[in-house]
């Protein structure tokens, strides 16, 4: 069975997306949604070690990885139009039925998927993403206080994770002196080259701001996962410095048989707990509906 990837690019809606593609279609698929600030990179590995059973897609979003990055005068970098092209993506590439993995901003992403064709999903696996307010902290406080009272000072200080540094904390945060050795250094220098695109920052911004929709969207994702009980996988890294871990056994109130495990790992755990992430989401995928 190959293992190859393949990295394609196809036009929704005008828009290029970029994507990589493994395994044989006539398995079950896999949609991966990457968070920030990375992009489908972040499921190369698994994508590899995935592909004799499964088939895996991973597209990148609009501004981010190798998809196009329009202009913000002809496309609204808000998380529902970003989750309205993702949409029309699986349409344009023939996903019918899949499972799909939510991290970061792909949990509010892929959770408006699943709403809009709850048909079509048959499993889900949440790796720190949130659709709960027990996962905003007070690590968002600042944050939060920015989008009720704007103030050019306020946005200095929130803006401020959008740097080269701010970049390789998401990746590092949390970590002890051995998992860091786990980490790749190219991860996050990409994204951060990425990043420094002239105007990727100022939309990185503007779409952090449209966050506080997610938040208001959090009473309809959960009822979507009271209402159609898809079978629910939950990984969340305790040393998440961005998502507070008390938002992993969340999702057992509204899915009473979600799988939920606390790792000892920070955000990115495919980065430092790659064999357990790997293993939970083969098992699962294998699983046969209850």
């Amino acid at each position: 069975m190959s293992r190859q990837i393949f990295n394609r690019t196809i036009s929704v809606d005008g828009v290029d997306i970029f994507y990589r593609e493994a395994g044989d279609r006539k398995n079950p698929s896999l949609l991966l949604l990457h968070g920030f600030p990375t992009s489908s990179v972040m499921f190369k590995n698994l994508m590899v070690v995935l592909s004799d059973t499964f088939h895996l897609v991973a597209p990148d979003y609009p501004g981010f990885g190798f998809s196009a990055f329009p202009d913000k005068n002809n496309f609204q970098y808000t998380f529902k139009n970003i989750a309205t092209y993702i949409n029309r993506f699986t349409d344009e590439i023939g996903l019918t039925s899949f499972s799909i993995y939510l991290h970061d901003y792909g949990c509010p992403i892929g959770l408006q998927i699943c709403m809009s064709h709850p048909e079509k999903i048959e499993r889900i696996i949440v790796q720190n993403g949130n659709a709960y307010m027990e996962g905003i902290g007070p690590e968002w406080n600042e944050t939060r206080d920015y989008w009720e009272h704007p103030t050019e000072e306020k946005k200095k200080r929130v803006a401020a994770f959008l740097s080269e540094e701010g970049v390789k904390m998401q990746y590092i945060s949390g970590l002890s002196d051995e998992q860091l050795t786990r980490v790749s250094p190219e991860a996050w220098m990409l994204d951060w080259e990425r990043m420094s695109r002239p105007g990727n920052i100022d939309m990185q911004f503007e779409l952090n701001c449209d966050y506080k929709s997610n938040l208001e969207m959090y009473p309809a994702f959960q009822k979507y996962l009271r209402t159609y009980q898809p079978p629910a996988l939950v990984i969340w890294g305790k040393h998440d410095v961005f998502f507070n871990v008390k938002e992993a056994p969340c999702y057992k109130k509204d899915i009473p048989n979600a799988k939920v495990h606390i790792l000892d790992c920070g955000h990115m755990a495919l980065e430092t707990n790659f064999n357990e992430v790997s293993g939970l989401i083969s098992n699962f995928m294998s699983e046969k509906n209850k």
